[in-house]
Protein backbone atom coordinates (compact mmCIF):
# COMPACT_ATOMS: atom_id res chain seq x y z
CA UNK A 1 0.00 0.00 0.00
CA UNK A 2 1.50 3.36 -1.00
CA UNK A 3 0.57 6.31 1.27
CA UNK A 4 -2.12 8.10 -0.69
CA UNK A 5 -3.79 4.51 -0.35
CA UNK A 6 -4.03 5.58 3.53
CA UNK A 7 -7.36 6.85 4.51
CA UNK A 8 -7.12 10.50 6.13
CA UNK A 9 -7.61 10.94 9.61
CA UNK A 10 -10.46 11.82 11.07
CA UNK A 11 -10.42 15.53 11.99
CA UNK A 12 -12.98 15.32 14.54
CA UNK A 13 -10.89 12.21 16.47
CA UNK A 14 -8.37 14.44 19.45
CA UNK A 15 -4.51 14.24 18.72
CA UNK A 16 -3.00 11.82 20.51
CA UNK A 17 -2.54 12.82 24.27
CA UNK A 18 1.49 14.05 25.03
CA UNK A 19 3.31 12.17 27.75
CA UNK A 20 3.45 13.69 31.05
CA UNK A 21 6.26 16.21 31.36
CA UNK A 22 9.02 14.13 33.18
CA UNK A 23 10.08 15.43 36.63
CA UNK A 24 12.68 17.99 37.73
CA UNK A 25 16.56 15.87 38.41
CA UNK A 26 18.82 17.90 41.06
CA UNK A 27 22.39 17.09 40.31
CA UNK A 28 23.74 15.07 43.50
CA UNK A 29 27.17 14.03 42.36
CA UNK A 30 28.34 15.99 39.11
CA UNK A 31 30.12 14.76 35.96
CA UNK A 32 33.76 15.88 37.72
CA UNK A 33 33.32 14.44 40.96
CA UNK A 34 31.95 10.95 39.72
CA UNK A 35 35.21 11.20 37.21
CA UNK A 36 37.47 11.78 40.12
CA UNK A 37 36.15 8.90 42.57
CA UNK A 38 36.05 6.87 39.40
CA UNK A 39 40.57 7.31 39.41
CA UNK A 40 40.61 6.72 42.96
CA UNK A 41 38.43 3.55 42.72
CA UNK A 42 41.18 2.50 40.16
CA UNK A 43 43.65 2.94 41.85
CA UNK A 44 42.33 1.07 45.02
CA UNK A 45 41.47 -1.74 42.55
CA UNK A 46 44.87 -1.75 41.17
CA UNK A 47 46.69 -1.89 44.41
CA UNK A 48 45.14 -4.76 45.53
CA UNK A 49 46.88 -6.71 41.94
CA UNK A 50 44.30 -8.57 41.20
CA UNK A 51 44.91 -11.82 39.40
CA UNK A 52 43.75 -13.15 35.64
CA UNK A 53 40.70 -10.12 37.03
CA UNK A 54 37.38 -11.06 35.31
CA UNK A 55 34.97 -7.59 35.22
CA UNK A 56 31.31 -8.66 35.79
CA UNK A 57 29.05 -5.73 35.32
CA UNK A 58 25.11 -6.54 37.19
CA UNK A 59 23.17 -4.58 34.65
CA UNK A 60 21.24 -2.65 34.12
CA UNK A 61 21.95 0.30 36.13
CA UNK A 62 25.50 -0.11 36.78
CA UNK A 63 26.29 -0.10 32.90
CA UNK A 64 27.87 3.71 32.56
CA UNK A 65 29.71 3.67 36.08
CA UNK A 66 30.94 0.28 34.99
CA UNK A 67 32.33 1.74 31.50
CA UNK A 68 33.77 4.53 33.14
CA UNK A 69 35.44 2.71 35.73
CA UNK A 70 37.15 -0.09 33.19
CA UNK A 71 38.78 3.00 31.29
CA UNK A 72 39.97 4.07 34.88
CA UNK A 73 41.46 0.72 35.48
CA UNK A 74 42.89 0.37 31.63
CA UNK A 75 44.47 3.66 32.94
CA UNK A 76 45.78 2.20 36.19
CA UNK A 77 47.36 -0.44 34.77
CA UNK A 78 44.59 -2.75 35.21
CA UNK A 79 43.44 -5.09 31.93
CA UNK A 80 40.51 -7.19 32.71
CA UNK A 81 37.94 -9.18 30.67
CA UNK A 82 34.41 -8.29 30.47
CA UNK A 83 31.49 -10.32 31.46
CA UNK A 84 27.74 -9.34 32.26
CA UNK A 85 24.59 -10.44 34.56
CA UNK A 86 21.24 -9.67 34.60
CA UNK A 87 19.11 -10.39 38.14
CA UNK A 88 16.00 -9.94 39.20
CA UNK A 89 14.35 -10.59 42.42
CA UNK A 90 11.37 -12.27 42.37
CA UNK A 91 8.21 -9.74 43.48
CA UNK A 92 4.59 -10.64 44.56
CA UNK A 93 3.13 -7.65 43.19
CA UNK A 94 5.14 -4.85 44.19
CA UNK A 95 6.50 -6.59 47.45
CA UNK A 96 10.17 -8.62 46.91
CA UNK A 97 10.22 -11.98 48.11
CA UNK A 98 14.20 -11.83 48.26
CA UNK A 99 14.50 -14.92 46.07
CA UNK A 100 16.81 -13.33 43.34
CA UNK A 101 16.50 -14.94 39.65
CA UNK A 102 19.38 -15.03 36.92
CA UNK A 103 18.30 -13.68 33.51
CA UNK A 104 22.04 -13.35 31.99
CA UNK A 105 24.60 -15.15 32.93
CA UNK A 106 28.37 -14.83 32.97
CA UNK A 107 29.69 -17.02 30.58
CA UNK A 108 33.12 -17.17 30.96
CA UNK A 109 35.10 -19.86 33.31
CA UNK A 110 35.59 -18.08 37.18
CA UNK A 111 37.35 -20.85 38.34
CA UNK A 112 40.89 -19.59 40.05
CA UNK A 113 39.87 -15.88 39.10
CA UNK A 114 39.91 -12.79 41.01
CA UNK A 115 36.34 -11.42 40.20
CA UNK A 116 35.10 -7.77 40.62
CA UNK A 117 31.30 -7.44 40.55
CA UNK A 118 30.65 -3.70 39.84
CA UNK A 119 26.73 -2.53 40.59
CA UNK A 120 25.32 0.54 41.00
CA UNK A 121 23.17 1.11 44.17
CA UNK A 122 23.91 -1.13 47.40
CA UNK A 123 20.60 -1.26 49.27
CA UNK A 124 19.25 -4.49 50.36
CA UNK A 125 21.95 -5.89 49.19
CA UNK A 126 20.25 -9.42 48.43
CA UNK A 127 20.97 -9.39 44.68
CA UNK A 128 25.16 -8.45 45.23
CA UNK A 129 24.94 -10.95 47.96
CA UNK A 130 23.47 -14.10 45.84
CA UNK A 131 25.99 -12.73 42.69
CA UNK A 132 29.24 -13.27 45.17
CA UNK A 133 27.65 -16.45 46.27
CA UNK A 134 27.29 -17.38 43.22
CA UNK A 135 30.70 -17.17 41.59
CA UNK A 136 32.58 -18.23 45.01
CA UNK A 137 30.57 -21.34 44.46
CA UNK A 138 32.13 -21.82 41.16
CA UNK A 139 35.62 -21.47 42.22
CA UNK A 140 36.47 -17.91 41.90
CA UNK A 141 39.98 -17.22 43.63
CA UNK A 142 38.49 -13.63 45.27
CA UNK A 143 34.63 -12.10 44.25
CA UNK A 144 35.25 -8.62 45.31
CA UNK A 145 32.49 -6.24 45.12
CA UNK A 146 32.66 -2.31 44.06
CA UNK A 147 29.23 0.37 43.94
CA UNK A 148 28.44 3.28 42.78
CA UNK A 149 26.07 4.06 45.99
CA UNK A 150 25.63 3.00 49.29
CA UNK A 151 22.70 3.61 50.87
CA UNK A 152 22.76 2.71 54.67
CA UNK A 153 20.43 1.60 57.17
CA UNK A 154 18.82 -0.20 54.21
CA UNK A 155 20.94 -3.73 54.05
CA UNK A 156 18.54 -7.14 54.75
CA UNK A 157 21.37 -9.45 54.36
CA UNK A 158 25.37 -9.14 55.62
CA UNK A 159 27.34 -7.52 52.98
CA UNK A 160 29.16 -4.38 52.76
CA UNK A 161 30.95 -3.16 49.53
CA UNK A 162 34.76 -4.01 48.86
CA UNK A 163 35.06 -0.53 46.88
CA UNK A 164 32.76 2.37 47.53
CA UNK A 165 31.98 5.54 45.44
CA UNK A 166 29.49 7.43 47.64
CA UNK A 167 27.41 6.69 50.65
CA UNK A 168 24.03 8.06 49.39
CA UNK A 169 21.39 9.81 51.13
CA UNK A 170 17.96 7.51 51.23
CA UNK A 171 16.79 9.43 48.07
CA UNK A 172 15.73 8.29 44.98
CA UNK A 173 18.61 8.84 42.87
CA UNK A 174 18.67 8.54 38.72
CA UNK A 175 21.35 9.09 36.03
CA UNK A 176 25.13 8.25 35.54
CA UNK A 177 23.01 4.75 33.93
CA UNK A 178 20.11 4.61 36.42
CA UNK A 179 16.72 5.20 35.57
CA UNK A 180 13.03 6.08 36.46
CA UNK A 181 10.56 3.95 34.15
CA UNK A 182 13.30 3.74 31.68
CA UNK A 183 14.58 7.83 31.96
CA UNK A 184 17.03 9.56 32.90
CA UNK A 185 19.53 7.23 32.25
CA UNK A 186 21.68 8.85 29.76
CA UNK A 187 22.29 11.92 32.14
CA UNK A 188 26.30 12.45 32.99
CA UNK A 189 25.78 13.23 36.49
CA UNK A 190 23.75 11.33 39.51
CA UNK A 191 20.64 13.12 40.14
CA UNK A 192 17.95 13.16 42.65
CA UNK A 193 13.94 12.77 41.28
CA UNK A 194 12.21 16.89 42.58
CA UNK A 195 8.64 16.16 43.36
CA UNK A 196 6.38 18.93 42.93
CA UNK A 197 4.62 20.26 46.23
CA UNK A 198 1.15 19.10 44.69
CA UNK A 199 3.15 15.08 44.60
Amino acid sequence: MSPSDHPPSDPSEPPPAAPPPLPAVRVLYDVETIAARNRALATEIAAIEPQRLLVVCVLKGSFVFAADLIRALHAAGVAPEVEFMILSSYRTSTVSTGRVQILRDVESEVRGRDVLLIDDILESGRTLAFAKDLLAARGAARVLTCVLLEKPGKRAVKIDADFLGFRCPDLFVVGYGMDIAHAFRQLPFVGVVEHSETE
